[in-house]
């Protein structure tokens, strides 16, 4: 149905889109997910040919998008576009907003452009609107004339540009269901949105973007639940990260204490949660040392994830050196018994395991809380 490869897109000096490449089959339902300025809805904008690629191909059922020749507004009757700020025409009312691309594109005659429209306004919910303007319509309910809108022309592919993004808290529930209904009805979608529940509920597969790429996809069980990339479980999960690096016996153990701390209250971390972070900053600083003058580098990642309210302690170690950390987390028991600082730490910790990578190895110490109830 839709054949993306090495698309790119730049702006300027700007590299938005750096080689994305994604195969949509018919009647998929694709929800896109990423941080800000990813390029999710450049990526869209490209296949919907409202932005012009640097390079790279787009093909949408056989047609490929940049033949010179090809006529566009014809491949766009077919693939219609929900926008994150509605978009109607404000003079006109809600059912000739809906019956103005039929009549003027499609050639429809008025009568069955006007059915057309209002069974659509049923099935969104707004039968009894069709005579309001837009300045009388909420936000949620202007986005749901804009879905119907869009499906006034039949068409085969429907792109959704975070069609929630505008509205208030209290709206979005109503367009979501909207979205959801059309998603059973076999339409190919691809929406990029920020509601994590709502693209796991309702796609077949989801596309982690970042820098550019689509750096993980895969149904939603993969991606919200077992991500293959870090980058993805720390998207999805909400993961809020500090990095150290402890690479010098000169480095500044308070100050890295300091930002500890205010990486905490930045994220209303409890008390508890600070101290056992730092004491454990400063035990790990402690037990390394010898390997740290020896020019052995580690690096720390604090890591708090909002999704599942857990806090992290992630020391990354060079393959080969896992010492002091392997015994202590095999050996658990009998090791605390003859260090005071690993004493320490187990006590801070709720569960500790070892990652074993190819080039790194990673100690994750889960943080308790004792004092949480």
């Amino acid at each position: 149905m839709i054949s993306v490869m090495g698309l790119t897109k730049d702006f300027g000096s700007l590299s938005v889109l750096r080689g994305v490449d994604a195969e949509i089959t018919k009647g998929e339902v694709v929800s896109i997910i990423g941080p800000s300025g990813c390029g999710k809805s450049t990526f869209l904008r490209c296949i919907n040919c409202l932005e012009t690629p640097t390079s790279g191909t787009i093909w949408v059922d056989g047609v490929d998008l940049m033949d010179p020749t090809v006529n566009l507004p014809k491949v766009r009757q077919h693939m219609n576009m929900v926008f994150q700020g509605f978009n109607l025409y404000e003079h006109l009312t809600v059912l000739e907003n809906l019956t103005l691309a039929p009549i003027k594109l499609a050639g429809m005659s008025q009568a069955d452009a006007e059915e057309r429209a209002r069974e659509l306004l049923h099935q969104v919910g707004l039968a009894e609107r069709e005579d309001h303007f837009p300045k009388e319509l909420s936000g949620g309910q202007k986005q749901r004339v804009a879905i119907a809108r869009c499906l006034a022309m039949d068409p085969d592919v429907v792109l959704l540009d975070e069609p929630t993004s505008a509205l208030d808290p209290t709206m979005v529930t109503e367009v979501l269901a909207v979205i959801r209904n059309l998603a059973k009805q076999g339409l190919t979608m691809l929406i990029v949105t920020h509601e994590m529940d709502f693209a796991r509920e309702v796609s077949n597969r989801v596309f982690f973007m970042k820098d550019g790429v689509i750096h993980e996809q895969g149904p939603p069980s993969q991606i919200f639940d077992a991500p293959k990339l870090e980058e993805t479980r720390a998207f999805t999960q909400r993961v809020r990260s500090l990095e150290l690096n402890l690479d010098s016996l000169a480095i500044d153990l308070y100050g890295m204490q300091g930002q500890v701390v205010r990486f905490c209250e930045k994220h209303l971390l409890t008390k508890n949660i600070q101290f056992n972070l730092t004491v454990i900053l400063e035990e790990v600083y402690q037990l390394l040392k010898p390997a740290i003058a020896d020019g052995h580098k580690f690096s720390v990642s604090i890591q708090y994830s909002e999704k599942q309210r857990a806090t992290q302690f992630v020391l990354t170690m060079p393959i080969g050196y896992e010492g002091v950390m392997q015994e202590f987390v095999h050996e658990r028991e009998a090791y605390e018994a003859k260090d005071l600082g690993t004493q320490l730490i187990s006590g801070m910790t709720s569960a500790v395991a070892l990652e074993e990578g190819a080039l790194t190895t990673r100690l994750v110490l889960e943080i308790a809380d004792r004092t949480a109830s």
